[in-house]
Protein backbone atom coordinates (compact mmCIF):
# COMPACT_ATOMS: atom_id res chain seq x y z
CA UNK A 1 0.00 0.00 0.00
CA UNK A 2 1.47 3.11 -0.43
CA UNK A 3 2.23 5.44 2.47
CA UNK A 4 -0.45 8.18 2.25
CA UNK A 5 -2.23 11.09 4.21
CA UNK A 6 -5.93 9.77 4.88
CA UNK A 7 -9.52 11.54 5.81
CA UNK A 8 -12.22 10.34 7.28
CA UNK A 9 -15.52 12.59 8.02
CA UNK A 10 -17.58 11.96 10.94
CA UNK A 11 -20.47 14.31 11.09
CA UNK A 12 -18.47 17.62 12.56
CA UNK A 13 -15.04 15.56 13.25
CA UNK A 14 -12.32 14.92 10.95
CA UNK A 15 -9.61 11.96 10.96
CA UNK A 16 -6.53 12.20 9.82
CA UNK A 17 -4.45 8.93 9.33
CA UNK A 18 -0.93 8.82 8.82
CA UNK A 19 -0.64 5.60 7.02
CA UNK A 20 2.06 3.53 6.34
CA UNK A 21 1.55 0.71 7.81
CA UNK A 22 4.72 -1.74 7.09
CA UNK A 23 6.80 0.82 8.22
CA UNK A 24 5.51 1.86 11.62
CA UNK A 25 3.56 4.69 9.82
CA UNK A 26 7.21 6.22 9.09
CA UNK A 27 6.76 9.53 7.28
CA UNK A 28 8.13 10.00 3.47
CA UNK A 29 8.39 13.53 2.04
CA UNK A 30 4.99 12.87 -0.12
CA UNK A 31 3.27 12.22 3.28
CA UNK A 32 4.68 15.35 4.32
CA UNK A 33 3.25 17.32 1.55
CA UNK A 34 0.61 15.08 2.20
CA UNK A 35 -0.10 16.48 5.61
CA UNK A 36 0.17 20.35 4.86
CA UNK A 37 -2.35 19.86 2.04
CA UNK A 38 -5.27 17.95 4.18
CA UNK A 39 -4.44 20.26 7.18
CA UNK A 40 -4.86 23.12 4.97
CA UNK A 41 -8.07 21.64 3.18
CA UNK A 42 -9.77 21.18 6.97
CA UNK A 43 -8.45 24.08 8.34
CA UNK A 44 -10.90 26.22 5.39
CA UNK A 45 -13.75 23.97 6.20
CA UNK A 46 -16.00 25.71 8.81
CA UNK A 47 -18.32 23.01 8.89
CA UNK A 48 -15.73 21.01 11.33
CA UNK A 49 -15.70 21.45 15.02
CA UNK A 50 -12.05 18.94 15.71
CA UNK A 51 -9.33 17.14 13.99
CA UNK A 52 -8.26 13.70 15.63
CA UNK A 53 -4.80 12.80 14.17
CA UNK A 54 -4.00 9.52 14.13
CA UNK A 55 -1.40 6.50 13.03
CA UNK A 56 -2.70 3.51 11.14
CA UNK A 57 -3.45 0.49 13.07
CA UNK A 58 -2.37 0.12 16.59
CA UNK A 59 1.41 -0.39 16.25
CA UNK A 60 2.36 3.09 16.05
CA UNK A 61 0.98 6.41 15.88
CA UNK A 62 4.42 7.42 13.71
CA UNK A 63 7.67 5.75 13.72
CA UNK A 64 9.37 9.21 12.34
CA UNK A 65 10.55 10.44 9.46
CA UNK A 66 11.27 7.41 6.47
CA UNK A 67 15.18 6.97 6.67
CA UNK A 68 14.78 4.80 3.77
CA UNK A 69 14.98 7.63 1.55
CA UNK A 70 16.89 9.81 2.92
CA UNK A 71 19.58 8.67 0.17
CA UNK A 72 17.98 10.43 -2.11
CA UNK A 73 15.79 13.17 -0.67
CA UNK A 74 17.48 14.00 2.45
CA UNK A 75 21.25 12.69 1.95
CA UNK A 76 23.08 16.37 1.67
CA UNK A 77 22.94 19.91 3.24
CA UNK A 78 21.12 21.00 -0.35
CA UNK A 79 19.12 18.25 -0.05
CA UNK A 80 18.18 18.84 3.89
CA UNK A 81 17.14 22.45 3.18
CA UNK A 82 14.14 21.39 0.80
CA UNK A 83 13.10 18.73 2.57
CA UNK A 84 13.28 21.02 5.84
CA UNK A 85 11.06 23.47 3.85
CA UNK A 86 8.22 20.78 3.66
CA UNK A 87 8.01 19.38 7.13
CA UNK A 88 8.35 22.77 8.36
CA UNK A 89 4.85 23.59 6.20
CA UNK A 90 3.38 20.35 7.19
CA UNK A 91 4.21 21.24 11.10
CA UNK A 92 2.86 25.13 10.68
CA UNK A 93 -0.32 23.46 9.01
CA UNK A 94 -0.96 21.32 11.99
CA UNK A 95 -0.17 24.47 14.30
CA UNK A 96 -2.38 27.01 12.72
CA UNK A 97 -5.15 24.82 11.89
CA UNK A 98 -8.46 26.68 13.45
CA UNK A 99 -10.15 23.59 14.80
CA UNK A 100 -8.79 21.51 17.82
CA UNK A 101 -5.92 18.98 17.19
CA UNK A 102 -5.90 15.73 18.95
CA UNK A 103 -3.59 12.74 18.40
CA UNK A 104 -4.57 9.61 18.98
CA UNK A 105 -1.65 7.62 19.92
CA UNK A 106 -1.50 4.07 19.04
CA UNK A 107 2.35 2.39 20.28
CA UNK A 108 5.29 4.33 18.97
CA UNK A 109 5.86 8.12 18.91
CA UNK A 110 8.91 9.10 17.60
CA UNK A 111 10.84 11.89 16.12
CA UNK A 112 8.78 13.50 13.99
CA UNK A 113 5.63 11.43 14.85
CA UNK A 114 6.82 13.13 18.21
CA UNK A 115 7.12 16.65 16.81
CA UNK A 116 3.58 16.42 14.99
CA UNK A 117 1.59 14.83 18.40
CA UNK A 118 3.43 17.61 20.29
CA UNK A 119 1.66 20.78 18.34
CA UNK A 120 -1.34 19.19 18.69
CA UNK A 121 -3.94 20.49 21.66
CA UNK A 122 -4.23 17.00 23.52
CA UNK A 123 -2.62 13.81 23.15
CA UNK A 124 -4.17 10.48 24.39
CA UNK A 125 -1.89 8.06 24.47
CA UNK A 126 -2.04 3.94 25.85
CA UNK A 127 -0.18 2.68 28.67
CA UNK A 128 2.35 0.90 26.28
CA UNK A 129 2.58 4.07 24.07
CA UNK A 130 6.46 4.95 23.94
CA UNK A 131 7.62 8.34 22.67
CA UNK A 132 11.43 10.00 21.95
CA UNK A 133 13.15 11.96 19.42
CA UNK A 134 16.95 9.28 19.13
CA UNK A 135 17.95 11.91 15.81
CA UNK A 136 21.59 12.34 17.47
CA UNK A 137 22.34 8.30 16.84
CA UNK A 138 21.11 9.15 13.46
CA UNK A 139 23.98 12.30 13.26
CA UNK A 140 21.45 14.83 12.61
CA UNK A 141 20.02 17.67 14.47
CA UNK A 142 16.18 18.20 14.95
CA UNK A 143 15.82 21.56 13.13
CA UNK A 144 13.87 24.63 14.74
CA UNK A 145 10.67 24.49 13.34
CA UNK A 146 10.84 20.81 14.29
CA UNK A 147 12.09 21.43 18.02
CA UNK A 148 10.08 24.61 18.26
CA UNK A 149 6.53 22.34 19.36
CA UNK A 150 8.66 19.90 21.79
CA UNK A 151 10.58 22.82 23.54
CA UNK A 152 6.81 24.78 23.77
CA UNK A 153 5.24 21.67 24.89
CA UNK A 154 7.38 20.20 27.91
CA UNK A 155 10.52 22.90 28.04
CA UNK A 156 13.98 23.06 27.28
CA UNK A 157 14.77 20.77 30.21
CA UNK A 158 13.02 17.90 29.43
CA UNK A 159 13.84 18.53 25.15
CA UNK A 160 17.17 18.01 25.78
CA UNK A 161 16.91 15.23 27.62
CA UNK A 162 14.81 13.81 24.85
CA UNK A 163 17.23 14.71 22.30
CA UNK A 164 20.90 14.40 24.34
CA UNK A 165 20.15 10.88 26.34
CA UNK A 166 18.08 9.82 23.23
CA UNK A 167 16.18 6.99 24.94
CA UNK A 168 12.63 5.84 24.84
CA UNK A 169 10.37 7.12 27.13
CA UNK A 170 7.35 5.16 28.40
CA UNK A 171 3.54 6.56 28.66
CA UNK A 172 3.91 7.09 32.72
CA UNK A 173 7.59 8.94 32.41
CA UNK A 174 5.94 10.91 28.94
CA UNK A 175 2.66 12.12 30.93
CA UNK A 176 4.69 13.20 33.82
CA UNK A 177 6.99 15.02 31.99
CA UNK A 178 3.65 16.53 30.24
CA UNK A 179 4.19 15.28 26.67
CA UNK A 180 0.86 13.33 26.54
CA UNK A 181 -2.28 14.98 28.02
CA UNK A 182 -4.01 11.59 29.28
CA UNK A 183 -3.04 7.51 29.58
CA UNK A 184 -5.17 5.28 28.88
CA UNK A 185 -5.74 1.43 28.73
CA UNK A 186 -4.38 0.61 25.05
CA UNK A 187 -8.07 -0.90 24.19
CA UNK A 188 -9.74 2.57 24.96
CA UNK A 189 -7.24 5.01 23.41
CA UNK A 190 -9.92 5.44 20.42
CA UNK A 191 -12.99 5.37 21.72
CA UNK A 192 -11.40 7.77 24.77
CA UNK A 193 -10.05 9.80 21.41
CA UNK A 194 -13.78 9.73 20.07
CA UNK A 195 -15.43 10.77 22.81
CA UNK A 196 -12.79 13.75 23.56
CA UNK A 197 -13.30 15.02 20.54
CA UNK A 198 -17.05 14.51 20.11
CA UNK A 199 -17.27 16.46 23.86
CA UNK A 200 -15.52 19.80 22.05
CA UNK A 201 -17.67 19.37 19.02
CA UNK A 202 -20.44 19.80 21.35
CA UNK A 203 -18.95 22.89 22.32
CA UNK A 204 -19.32 26.54 20.70
CA UNK A 205 -17.27 26.04 17.63
CA UNK A 206 -16.52 29.67 17.78
CA UNK A 207 -15.42 29.90 21.33
CA UNK A 208 -12.83 26.44 20.36
CA UNK A 209 -11.18 28.55 17.93
CA UNK A 210 -10.94 31.46 19.86
CA UNK A 211 -9.28 29.53 22.41
CA UNK A 212 -6.77 27.66 20.49
CA UNK A 213 -5.84 30.69 18.86
CA UNK A 214 -5.02 32.74 22.69
CA UNK A 215 -3.58 29.79 24.06
CA UNK A 216 -0.66 29.95 21.64
CA UNK A 217 -0.37 33.60 21.63
CA UNK A 218 -0.32 33.43 25.35
CA UNK A 219 2.08 30.04 25.10
CA UNK A 220 4.49 32.35 23.13
CA UNK A 221 4.84 35.22 25.55
CA UNK A 222 2.61 37.88 22.92
CA UNK A 223 0.99 40.14 24.86
CA UNK A 224 -2.39 40.65 23.28
CA UNK A 225 -3.16 43.79 21.18
CA UNK A 226 -6.02 46.31 22.35
CA UNK A 227 -7.69 44.92 19.51
CA UNK A 228 -7.49 41.72 20.18
CA UNK A 229 -8.74 42.17 23.71
CA UNK A 230 -11.81 44.40 22.29
CA UNK A 231 -12.01 41.29 19.77
CA UNK A 232 -12.37 38.60 22.66
CA UNK A 233 -15.80 40.40 23.70
CA UNK A 234 -17.42 39.73 20.36
CA UNK A 235 -18.66 36.38 21.23
CA UNK A 236 -21.68 38.18 23.18
CA UNK A 237 -22.98 39.42 20.00
CA UNK A 238 -23.59 35.56 18.36
CA UNK A 239 -26.20 33.55 17.67
CA UNK A 240 -23.91 31.13 19.97
CA UNK A 241 -23.83 33.00 23.00
CA UNK A 242 -27.87 33.22 23.07
CA UNK A 243 -28.28 29.62 22.10
CA UNK A 244 -25.68 28.94 25.25
CA UNK A 245 -27.48 31.08 27.41
CA UNK A 246 -30.71 30.05 27.13
CA UNK A 247 -29.82 26.30 27.15
CA UNK A 248 -28.79 27.12 30.39
CA UNK A 249 -31.57 28.84 31.77
CA UNK A 250 -33.55 26.20 30.13
CA UNK A 251 -31.31 23.21 31.67
CA UNK A 252 -31.36 22.19 28.20
CA UNK A 253 -28.56 20.84 25.58
CA UNK A 254 -27.31 23.67 23.44
CA UNK A 255 -27.51 22.70 19.57
CA UNK A 256 -24.58 25.74 18.53
CA UNK A 257 -24.56 26.61 14.70
CA UNK A 258 -20.75 28.20 14.65
CA UNK A 259 -22.41 32.00 13.92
Amino acid sequence: MKPSVLIERQDSLAIVTLSNPEKMNALTLSMWQDLRDVMVELSADDSLRCVILRGAGEQAFAAGADVGEFPSVRADASQARIYADVTSAAMRAVSECPHPVVAMIHGVCVGGGLEIAALCDLRICGTSSRFGAPVGKLGLVMSYDEMAGLVALAGRSTTLEILLEGRILDAADAYVKQLVTRVVADAEVEAETLATARRISAGAPLVARWHRQAARQLEAGAAPSVEQVQASYFCYDTEDFQIGLNAFIKKARPQFKGK
